[in-house]
């Protein structure tokens, strides 16, 4: 490693259960992974020259939860609560993930999902320390060298995002890494695939933010993105060297543009163990919230009729998780896609526009249509009455767009309509829970994108990817996977639908709780070795002595074994 200071040692099952350090004194205090703060034993303080280091009382590392959230609680606004926890990271890692597994319903908004937004934005300005990869036309070239001296090289899990397609704020530029480390604290704490693991990645190919462009204090490069040829082997180079020096771990491609995600995702799908959560996440989560409201109602996916509007790389992405289930249930690939409409900010997809090549599955003859006169002026309203929708997945950004006329047509398609207004963040939601329920006296089944308060005293379920990626993630690297099948996403809505108590159920509730994140995870990861095994994909565990072979049971163990939880581990000098 490049850092000689520490190395991790692993049981047979591939959990850290202690590091081994050759630094003393304050270099151990001065990196987050072997820092403990206040925790260093008097034994620990004597061994590793320590003493006098630190005050004398020693804190437990409950106390010191305990003392971090009073100061958390201080913090006025969303951003500095954000800046606080990431800073507690990346002065003890332990500790920060300590504290959101105590606190993680409260701080999930906080280290993700709507903050992380803000936290995108104001990146350069609020720069603390620098964290992960950043490759841009100027080091590219050198992108195995600079993995190979990249000081974790046991490195799991990657993050990586060409910053272009941030949440629903667009190009953020360098600023988009963020949202990389928001993710990975998501898999050390859905997952446990502890933080030394992980890997968040930037490809910074430029920005055409022109805000960003004219900041004097912007950290990124400062040109407009690269786009066709030069942006392709941009993102190829990275692949390769990725491929090189870390050919078993799992890339997460995250928030590209709408055609870049699904180009990149299809180029990468056989030659690296890799899937992009904007398209396949989302669809597995909304998947699992609709599987769960057929449950409540009684009825099959295949008797449904979908809408998605707003066909962006979550909405497409959703309509083939959709159209992979119907056909997983016995329809074909005709009758699937028959059943899955789609509008995008033109009208309803047809095949007489010029449509991107990843909307072309699911553009509709307009002349089966006798009502579809002109697709320009086709309303939502006349899409949902005249094709008979039971279920409207709301994917736009539009704010406010699902209106009491949409949800009123809903409502004449058969009781209890499905309606999931998922686009983040929370100001640019389609509808609002209190309205969904003021407007169908409460006799309707939803899930939102954003967090929201109960209503009614109901909690209202989080179509949140946090329930797939990490267990997804998780399932490929215990079970050996060698690459990442569309049936991993149905496994793992399954495996989430399942997971929603009965007594949530009977209260219309279609997701699990957040705080049930890791019984989720492991459910979902056992969902997708399983699907390994059947695919006949699965292989030896790499980062693992224990071998699963292709047995559920041993699975099982592995994947409850290898997840690290957030507790301080001993320091051993060497």
């Amino acid at each position: 490693m490049s850092d000689t200071t520490y190395s991790f040692v692993y049981d047979e099952f591939g959990n850290t259960e202690k590091i081994r350090v050759t630094g003393r004194g304050t270099t151990l205090q001065t990196n987050n992974f072997t820092n403990k703060g206040t925790s260093f034993t008097e034994e620990e303080q004597d061994q590793l020259g320590l003493c006098g280091l630190a005050p004398p009382a020693i804190r437990t590392l409950s106390s010191q939860i305990e003392n971090a959230w009073h100061i958390f609680n201080d913090k006025v606004s969303d951003l500095e609560k954000f800046i606080f926890v990431r800073s507690l990271y990346d002065r003890n890692a332990t500790l920060a993930h300590a504290l959101i597994r105590s606190h993680l319903e409260e701080l999930m908004p906080i280290i993700y999902t709507p903050t992380v937004g803000l936290a995108c934005q104001n990146y350069s300005s609020m720069f603390r320390q620098a964290n992960g990869l950043h490759f841009f036309p100027g080091n590219i070239d050198r992108a195995e060298e600079i993995m190979e001296i990249y000081g974790h090289h046991d490195i799991r899990v990657a993050v990586v995002t060409d910053n272009q397609g941030i949440l629903g704020i667009g190009d953020q530029g360098a600023g988009g890494i963020a949202i990389c480390l928001g993710k990975l604290m998501l898999y050390t704490q859905g997952a446990g695939i502890a933080p030394w693991h992980c890997l968040p990645v930037s490809l910074d190919v430029g920005t055409n933010n022109p805000a960003l462009l004219s900041d004097p204090n912007y950290l990124g490069w400062r040109h407009p993105r690269l786009e066709g040829e030069d942006y392709i082997k941009f993102v190829q180079k990275f692949a390769l060297a990725f491929k090189t020096v870390a050919p078993n771990a799992l890339c997460q491609w995250e928030d590209f543009s709408k055609q870049n995600a699904f180009a990149i995702r299809d180029a990468h799908l056989h030659n690296l163990i890799s899937f992009n959560d904007d398209i396949q996440g989302t669809g597995a989560v909304t998947l699992a919230a609709i599987l769960s409201a057929m449950r409540i109602k009684g009825q099959k996916l295949s008797d449904q009729i979908f809408l998605v509007h707003g066909a962006g790389a979550g909405g497409v992405g959703i309509a083939e998780q959709l159209a992979t289930a119907l056909r997983e249930d016995g329809l074909s690939e005709d009758e699937a896609l028959s059943r899955v409409f789609a509008l995008d900010s033109h009208g309803l997809l047809t095949t007489d526009r010029q449509l991107e090549p990843y909307k072309l599955k699911f553009a509709k003859d307009p002349a089966a249509f006798g009502w579809l006169k002109n697709r320009h002026q086709t309303t939502l309203t006349e899409v949902i009455r005249e094709v008979g929708v039971t279920v409207l997945i709301g994917t736009s950004g539009q704010a406010g767009c699902f209106t009491q006329d949409v949800v009123n047509a809903m409502t004449k398609n058969g009781e209890w309509p499905i309606i999931l207004p998922l686009s983040n963040p929370t100001a640019n939601c389609e509808v609002t829970p209190a309205e969904l329920m003021a407007w169908t006296d409460g006799k309707v089944l939803t899930a939102t994108g954003s967090p929201f308060a109960p209503v009614n005293g109901i909690r209202i379920g989080q179509c949140n990817n946090v329930f797939v990626f990490p267990g997804i993630g998780l399932g490929v690297l215990t079970s050996g996977a060698t690459e990442v099948l569309p049936s991993f996403f149905t496994a793992a809505a399954r495996a989430v639908a399942a997971m929603v108590p009965a007594a949530d159920l009977d209260q219309g509730i279609l997701l699990p709780p957040v705080g049930h994140l890791r019984e989720v995870c492991r459910e979902v990861a056992l969902a997708v070795g399983r699907n390994a095994f059947t695919e006949k994909i699965a292989g030896p565990c790499a980062f693992s002595s224990f071998r699963h072979e292709n047995d559920p049971d041993r699975l099982q163990l592995l994947i409850e074994r290898m997840q690290w939880l957030p507790d301080y581990l001993p320091l051993e000098a060497s």
